[in-house]
């Protein structure tokens, strides 16, 4: 945060204010002051020199109407007479004027000249004329001191007589105006040092907790909340340090609460093995955990920012706004040609009490496996159905038939029950290879191991498909005369071999060679029965150890087949602990592989 200078704190702006307001005030009584004791002052002045002039005017009027014998001095000897006898400082001279303008005496020694002549005088006319006196200040352009002149008229019974002319030094109060002024000044600027030093030390008394609040304020910003805001006093911004103290615990606990759940939810987001994506109100990412990156297989970079359906991939057929309003979960099929890939995608949407929508929340799981659950439970039943559904058929129609007189018939009877007979047969064993694979699925077995010679053990059972075989098809046996020594189930593998042995045989064509081998490699015995049939095509080599899968369905059911052998085998062998896989090329036949760990190092090959 910026320091606050030291001029623009609040510190400096209460001192500033307390100072305006005292100068405020001060002048605010000073001008009261200086006005009143000014017109005080000069009312005084102006009253003391009107009494005085009072007692000449009475004297110059007498001397004015005074009836004069030859012997008696004239009127402007008088006058001069009773002009010198004033002697006051503020007085600077006094002229009588008569009714005609005329200048009759003077006060001044120094312009004796101007008697006899004409008063120019304004104030002179105004009060002859008006009868009034007349007053005004002047500045002196010599001395540039102001003056006072006054002109009183003289009235005997009513009638103008003349005017009696006055001037006076009034320079004197407005001097005094002056020391009273820099007296005041003086005792202002005394009160302003008084008030600033005051100032100060009433401002830090509010400015100090709430520096010390600032600073604590600079800290919680930081993360920082042990620190406390000392209380100075009980006062209003003590109570308010209180609460500031109170705020920070809060704060603390707070803090506390949400970096825990900020660690729980994080530690819940790492550890979980669905993706979350978190979007804010307008459909950008601003969160994805690491499942959620691997299952979309995007960088995060690429992620983060980007609207969600961009995304998802999903901006074709859906917007934002249709995720929100979505209530269901939604699949998205990312499968490649090399593996299925299937996600289910749950929306869920962040409101605010108000019902404002802050974003969106998008949880991703795997569901390729379920999916794939899914669709072979339902083509398991669809097989299932299938399977019994032809046997049970055939035999509804051969023993209704029969049921309608048929087993009257010597020749047609017997048919007609050895094809009820071959169904029950079929669905007997369709029957059994579901039980057996179910007692496979549940692990509900247990393999009665013993170690045997596998060549003697594999040629045996050879033999016996050799002896019962019906069609012309030629067995190739490449086996070594070496001991093979393997810990199997001999029931369980002799079921092995004779469902791949049987397959073998039922896919040969007239003519064709059925090839037998065996190799040990790295205490690893790798068997293979191969044959010359119709192969499988390339992209269904992988499915025919599923359940019920048939390349052929109809030339398969033809030869009595429950389309579970191969998945019996291949359950059989991994319960064993080895493997087991098809190699074929369509037209040219199908080669089994399985493989059984050898208790013995004994080598062998075939070709």
């Amino acid at each position: 945060m910026q320091k606050v200078g030291y001029f623009k704190s609040i510190h400096m702006k209460i001192v500033f204010i307390y100072i305006l307001l005292i100068i405020i005030a001060m002048q605010i009584i000073g001008l009261y002051f200086v006005r009143e004791l000014e017109q005080t002052l000069k009312g005084n002045f102006q009253t003391s020199i009107s009494d005085r002039v009072g007692l000449l005017e009475y004297s110059a009027r007498e001397e004015m109407i005074r009836v004069r014998n030859e012997d008696d001095p004239t009127v402007q000897q008088s006058l001069r007479s009773i002009l010198s006898g004033i002697d006051s400082d503020d007085i600077k001279e006094v002229r009588v004027i008569d009714a005609n303008y005329q200048i009759l005496a003077t006060s001044d020694v120094n312009n004796q000249s101007i008697v006899g002549q004409r008063s120019m005088d304004e104030l002179v006319k105004l009060s002859i004329t008006a009868a009034t006196p007349e007053d005004n200040i002047f500045v002196d352009r010599d001395t540039r001191d102001r003056i006072w002149v006054f002109a009183t008229p003289i009235i005997y019974q009513g009638e103008v007589k003349g005017s009696l002319y006055i001037e006076s030094n009034i320079e004197n109060v407005f001097g005094q105006m002056n020391e009273i002024n820099q007296i005041l000044a003086g005792g202002t600027a005394f009160a302003l040092g008084i008030t600033i030093i005051l100032g100060i030390l009433i401002a830090q008394t509010i400015t100090r907790p709430i520096s010390d609040m600032r600073k604590q304020a600079q800290a919680m910003a930081k993360g920082n909340f042990s620190r406390k805001v000392r209380v100075y006093g009980n006062d209003e911004i003590g109570q308010l340090a209180i609460a500031f103290n109170h705020m920070t615990n809060r704060l603390q606990e707070a803090q506390s609460t949400t970096e825990a759940e900020r660690r729980k939810l994080a530690s819940v987001l790492a550890n979980m093995t669905d993706g979350v994506i978190a979007t804010d109100r307008k459909g950008r990412v601003i969160l994805i955990n690491d499942p959620a990156i691997r299952l979309l297989r995007i960088p995060r970079e690429m992620v983060l920012n980007r609207p969600i359906i961009s995304v998802l991939g999903i901006d074709s057929a859906y917007s934002f706004e249709d995720l929100i309003h979505l209530k269901e979960s939604m699949n998205l099929d990312l499968s490649t040609q090399e593996r299925p890939f299937i996600l289910r995608t749950n929306f869920s949407v962040i409101q605010k009490e108000t019902g404002f929508v802050n974003g969106l929340i998008a949880v991703l799981h795997d569901n390729t496996e379920q999916e794939k659950i899914d669709m072979e439970r339902r083509e398991f039943v669809a097989n299932v159905s299938h399977e019994l559904r032809t046997p049970l058929t055939t035999m509804s129609s051969y023993l209704e038939a029969l049921a309608d007189g048929a087993w009257k018939d010597d020749e047609i009877a017997p048919a007609f029950l050895q094809v009820t007979q071959t169904e029950t047969q079929r669905m007997i064993r369709l029957v059994n290879d579901l039980l057996q694979l179910s007692k496979m699925d549940s692990r509900d077995y247990d393999l009665n191991r013993e170690i045997v010679n596998f060549n003697q053990f594999f040629n045996r059972i050879i033999d016996r498909f050799e002896l019962s075989k019906s069609q012309h098809v030629t067995f190739q046996r490449m086996l070594s005369d070496k001991a093979y020594y393997v810990d199997i189930d001999t029931d369980k593998l002799t079921q092995v071999l004779d469902n791949i042995i049987s397959n073998a045989m039922k896919y040969s064509p007239d003519g064709g060679n059925i090839r037998f081998g065996v190799a040990e490699q790295d205490h690893v015995l790798t068997v293979m029965i191969s044959d010359e049939g119709m192969g499988i095509p390339s992209e269904n080599v992988n499915r025919i150890f599923d359940r019920f899968y048939r390349v052929d369905r109809a030339r398969a059911r033809s030869m009595g087949g429950t389309g579970l052998g191969l998945a019996i085998a291949r359950e059989m062998i991994e319960a064993h602990g080895g493997r087991i896989w098809a190699e074929s090329e369509e037209g040219y036949g199908t080669t089994i592989f399985f493989t059984l760990k050898v208790e013995m190092d004994e080598e062998g090959e075939w070709d």
